[in-house]
């Protein structure tokens, strides 16, 4: 059974950075993909950024490319999102999602509870 796990949320103010941590276990596929996405009252769920093994290719959306960095470990399935330069409207829950690359497409099957990011000064 695959379990996920996020963990590093919290408040910060505009400009400040936090660390995001996924750690997914019961994995089985060689072929993997790591999502984050986040949520906002009243918005469809947005993708963040992912990462897929055993590449390790990196993908971001526009809105946090060179602010967010996406990192992992593929022997333990960790992976971490490293926001800097946060932003009011970088005010989420952010989950972390994961699920087989079949190296054109992600399926995220499984998903963490979610963690809040709050930015605000």
């Amino acid at each position: 059974q695959v379990h996920v796990i996020e963990s590093g949320g919290g408040s910060v103010q505009p400009g400040g950075s936090l660390r995001l941590s996924c750690v997914i276990s019961g994995r089985t596929d060689e072929n993997f993909a790591v999502g984050w996405f986040r949520t906002t009252p009243g918005k469809d769920r947005q993708f963040v950024g992912g990462l897929n093994w055993p590449r390790g290719n990196t993908y971001y959306a526009d809105s946090v490319r060179g602010r967010f960095t996406i990192s992992g470990v593929n022997a333990n399935t960790t992976v971490f999102l490293l926001m800097n330069n946060l932003k009011p409207e970088d005010t989420a829950v952010y989950y972390c999602a994961g699920g087989n690359w079949n190296i054109t497409q992600a399926t995220y099957a499984y998903w963490g509870q979610g963690t809040q990011v709050t930015v605000s000064s």
